[in-house]
């Protein structure tokens, strides 16, 4: 079994208000859920208006499908017009 980790630092500049940051994350994660099938969470910067870190994580019998996934969705999050990118990292355990 093998579970990989992406972590996403994103900013989300047209954000004026913590609803404002929390309504685009939302759509954002409903949509990458279902499209990848992946289990996903903003686990950083609640707090702060314009910034997120999120975590997603896939489960495989295949180290190159669950890389291959996760790479599909960090190009499926750097597409998004209202979130930028800043960071990312993948990780298989």
């Amino acid at each position: 079994m093998i579970v990989g980790l992406l972590t996403i630092e994103l900013r989300v500049a047209s954000s004026t208000s913590l609803k404002d940051k929390r309504r685009v994350l939302q759509s954002l994660l409903t949509r990458a859920r279902r499209r990848y099938n992946i289990s996903v969470a903003e686990v950083g910067m609640q707090d702060h208006h314009k910034m997120a870190v999120l975590a997603a994580t896939c489960v495989g019998s295949a180290a190159a499908v669950v890389h291959r996934t996760l790479e599909e969705t960090a190009r499926f999050f750097a597409s998004d017009t209202e979130a930028e990118i800043l960071s990312q990292t993948v990780e298989l355990l």
